[in-house]
């Protein structure tokens, strides 16, 4: 066991970032417990969903409430704590702390004031779900879709252009919402959809996009999405034919760009993207 008191056998004062489980209770490290036991406070999203953890793990320390509607508001009450040399650790319901959840305002206060941050490993459903989804080990991070599908379509439309596998989190009940805006930007590509991860009813979904089909039933949990690099088609021919490149440039002004790469690749065997490409230069050059 690494023990967490330094030296001097005393713990560094500071604001300490600890990971917990995002499913099975018993993935929680040791260093995690020690750390949990030995703080002063314990900063948390939602008190109840925390204490249920905490008395598991026999751990009395006192809780403060810690969430996205309040953090602004708590945050110079944290920091004089800190400056006290308060020994504070801030969690999340699940995973990762300021993962896609609250603690980038008060880090970024700590490191303003000199004030330690130091952070565990552990848990993290981005990490799990890539470490099982077979595709590239480059990947980025996206977290959470915005709100308006305006904004939805910009995001995707930008990050299609990357060679990159991609992680996503979505509610159980934006799933449907989402599967068409996945469906139409990387329709050549594979995706991994983990649900429960860690759970004794963790499911874990593979398919090609191009044929994943909606969700009949709202699912349980948080979902943890996984798209895979593009899947390059080695029978796929990457280049126009002069007919297609006519029949494009009849229909530009006709059209939208995405109806006329819908309709050229039904009939080519070309990828969607490099038609929509030729189809924009074509637009722009008008």
């Amino acid at each position: 066991m690494v023990n967490p008191i330094s030296h001097n056998n005393k713990l560094k004062k500071g604001l300490y970032l600890i990971p917990t489980p995002i499913g099975n209770l018993a993935d929680i490290t040791l260093r995690a417990i020690e750390l949990l036991k030995n703080s002063d406070f314990i900063l948390c999203e939602d008190t109840r969903v925390s204490k249920k953890l905490l008395d598991k793990l026999m751990i009395k320390t006192k809780l403060i409430s810690y969430h996205k509607f309040n953090e602004v508001k708590n945050l110079n009450k944290i920091i004089d704590l800190l400056k006290d040399n308060k020994i504070v650790s801030l969690i999340s319901d699940a995973g990762t702390p300021s993962i896609s959840d609250p603690g980038a305002i008060l880090i970024n206060k700590c490191l303003q004031y000199n004030i330690n941050v130091i952070p565990l490993p552990g848990p993290s459903a981005v990490t799990t779900a890539v470490s099982i989804s077979g595709f590239s080990e480059k990947y980025l991070f996206y977290g959470f879709f915005p709100e308006k599908e305006k904004k939805i379509k910009e995001e995707l439309d930008k990050l299609s252009n990357l060679n990159f596998c991609f992680v996503f989190f979505v509610s159980p009940k934006k799933i449907n919402k989402i599967i068409p805006h996945l469906k139409n930007y990387f329709d050549d590509r594979k995706i991994l959809i983990c649900r429960e991860i860690s759970k004794y009813y963790e499911e874990f979904i593979r398919s090609n996009l191009n044929e994943l089909e909606l969700f009949k039933n709202e699912p349980k949990g948080e979902l943890t999405l996984v798209i895979s690099e593009k899947i390059i088609d080695k029978k796929k021919s990457l280049f126009l034919s002069e007919s297609d490149k006519r029949d494009i440039k009849i229909m530009i002004n006709k059209l939208s760009l995405r109806e006329i790469t819908d309709f050229i690749s039904q009939k080519s065997n070309i990828p969607k993207k490099e038609i929509y490409n030729y189809c924009l230069r074509l637009k722009n050059e008008k």
